[in-house]
């Protein structure tokens, strides 16, 4: 697989884990992503399963998603949206760049962290927790992942990693 989380991740543990298209993501997740973009995903990571053995207890983001037309890894938590849930939220990001650091390979990060409502909406698009949230590097795209969201992903190609060769833990 060539895809960008494979070439992020090349000599990673998580690498193991990736898969084509959005097959990573289970099925009855995969409403949250908009139909008309699947097809520009390359290969997904189950991030919240493939680091569970390593960070047990740490709270973990979802999926990593390589998006075709930028070339770039992203991020989607699908997670209720419930005021109360924010702050977990914030801490699943936190904690899966935590992990995610030693594991990217040089030149290449998470392009953008976007938050799927799995339930019912708590709250609304112009309150503080919207920008409490946009403040922690995440944006919130209510229960669905849509073309509008990738818009602001500029296209670019990724360098090959200068640590390619190395074996990482």
């Amino acid at each position: 697989m060539s895809g960008p989380v494979s070439r992020a991740l090349k000599g990673s543990y998580l690498a193991a884990a990736i898969q084509g298209g959005i097959q990573a993501v289970p099925s009855d997740k995969r409403k949250h992503i908009s139909e008309p973009v699947r097809s520009d995903f390359l290969d997904s990571l189950d991030l919240d399963e493939a680091s569970r053995t390593r960070h047990p207890t740490d709270a973990r983001w979802d999926y990593l998603l390589g998006r075709a037309p930028s070339s770039q890894v992203v991020a989607i938590e699908t997670h209720s949206a419930e005021t109360s849930e924010v702050s977990r939220v914030i801490q699943k990001r936190t904690a899966s760049l935590g992990h995610l650091r030693d594991q990217l390979g040089d030149g290449h990060n998470v392009a953008a962290w976007y938050w799927a409502a799995s339930g019912r909406i708590d709250f609304g698009p112009h309150e503080k927790i919207v920008l409490r949230l946009s403040e922690n590097g995440i944006q919130f795209v209510g229960g669905r992942l849509e073309a509008k969201h990738l818009a602001s992903l500029s296209k670019r190609t990724i360098s090959p990693s200068k640590r390619a060769g190395k074996s990482r833990k």
